[in-house]
């Protein structure tokens, strides 16, 4: 029975999509809900899965090419028996020669460009499978070294020292050219056109941390035994009092659509997540009716479920408001870019010991700089300040958050 494969279907938001991988080869034995391909859209990379036991007859579209939403991409034979993965076994001096190690088509493409050992390469693909993302993430390590040339691993099976394999020739000057995903490029458009479309502006201000520190510290042990495991951290302190300040200034919750300010009677913050892939944006719903530890289980879930490429398009889409924290990477002070159609955007940054006046003396503080960037469009200086001051107010006092004063 012939099945036709399909590429999903994308939202209305998403005019079509990448094919990256194929990890299934015409002929090759396929289980059902096996992955077969990943299709990477401007938002996230979508997986498309075996409906069924048999092999895939035909591959209409290669890796590579654009696909529309529900457009056929390949042929697939129900109750065919396939070879075994013919792609590995093609290349057995690039990969090993057992079931458990199985090289996908782009990753394989990959090792033999770098010339790797496929090896010693960790596949966290199904069955142990080596990914293209496995394959990159090898190269960004630095901690390996190029598998010999083919001539010279026949000649000489003992490995050459490390010093030699990962050094440069000496008045080298190397290049990579490598090709930009569709999900940076698009990323990179989003951020030009909030620039160029927008009257951006930012405002700076910074909060007294010790009174979170103290607190955090205080009951994050007893937070992590009654919460299973889920760890108190700052940010879900930023999600709750940014909550509470985008209550009290409706304006910086709101979006442009065209000509209309649209005010929106809910909370639904972003928190921005890096990737490998690029930088993604989760939204957290309802903030208003999240707890503590729910912000913070959801957001250790966007994070693994980031790494892992595992976000799906609806957990990206909406949001009324982003926050977004450069201090896990050290900086200190930064000017975030809205993302749209959303007017406004909270940067945090490094907690770092300073000297304050306090009270007339010198006391030496945990302080970080916050910076929110608005469409003055939509938002006056007023508001945007006020609503600046209103988070570190909160954050400084964080009883307040509690006791809604």
């Amino acid at each position: 029975m012939s099945i036709e494969i399909k590429a999903p279907t994308f939202p209305e938001s998403v005019a079509d999509g990448t094919v990256t991988t194929w990890h299934k080869q015409p002929g090759e034995a396929c289980a059902a809900d096996e992955l077969i391909v990943d299709i990477e859209t401007d938002k996230v990379v979508l997986e498309v899965v075996a409906p069924a036991d048999g092999v895939i007859k035909e591959i209409l579209k290669g890796e590579g090419e654009t696909v529309l939403s529900d457009e056929v991409i390949a042929h697939f034979e129900q109750g065919a028996a396939g070879t075994a993965a013919e792609a590995p076994a093609a290349s057995a001096e690039a990969a090993p020669a057992g079931d458990a190690d199985k090289v996908g088509p782009a990753a394989r493409k990959l090792i033999e460009e770098n010339n790797l050992d496929a090896s010693k390469i960790p596949g966290t693909g199904k069955g142990g499978g080596i990914t293209k993302e496995d394959v990159q993430n090898f190269l960004k390590s630095g901690a390996q070294a190029p598998a010999p040339a083919p001539a010279a691993a026949k000649a000489a099976p003992a490995p050459a020292p490390a010093a030699a394999a990962v050094n440069v020739p000496a008045g080298e000057r190397t290049e990579k050219r490598v090709p930009m995903t569709r999900l940076r490029a698009t990323i990179a458009k989003r951020l030009v056109e909030a620039q160029q479309n927008a009257a951006m502006l930012t405002t700076y201000n910074e909060v007294n941390m010790k009174p979170v520190m103290e607190l955090r510290k205080q009951y994050k042990d007893l937070f992590e035994k009654v919460h299973g495991g889920t760890r108190l951290g700052f940010m879900s302190f930023f999600v709750k009092a940014a909550t509470e300040a985008l209550k009290r200034f409706p304006a910086v919750n709101a979006s442009i659509d065209g000509n209309d300010m649209v005010y929106h009677g809910y909370q639904d913050i972003g928190v921005a997540v890096s990737t490998d892939r690029g930088l993604m944006v989760p939204v957290l719903r309802d903030t208003d009716a999240m707890s503590l530890a729910d912000v913070e289980s959801t957001i250790a879930d966007f994070g693994k479920r980031g790494r892992d490429g595992k976000l799906g398009m609806e957990d990206m889409q909406g949001g009324t408001f982003t926050i977004t924290n450069g201090g896990v990477f050290g900086s200190l002070m930064s000017t975030p870019i809205l993302n749209p159609p959303q007017t406004a955007i909270l940067g945090m940054h490094k907690i770092q010991e300073r000297p304050m006046a306090v009270n007339g003396e010198v006391v030496i503080l945990p302080m970080m700089y916050l910076a929110l960037s608005y469409d003055h469009r939509m938002i006056d200086g007023k508001e945007a300040v006020q609503f600046l001051v209103t988070i570190k107010e909160l954050l400084e006092d964080p009883a307040r958050m509690l006791l809604d004063v």
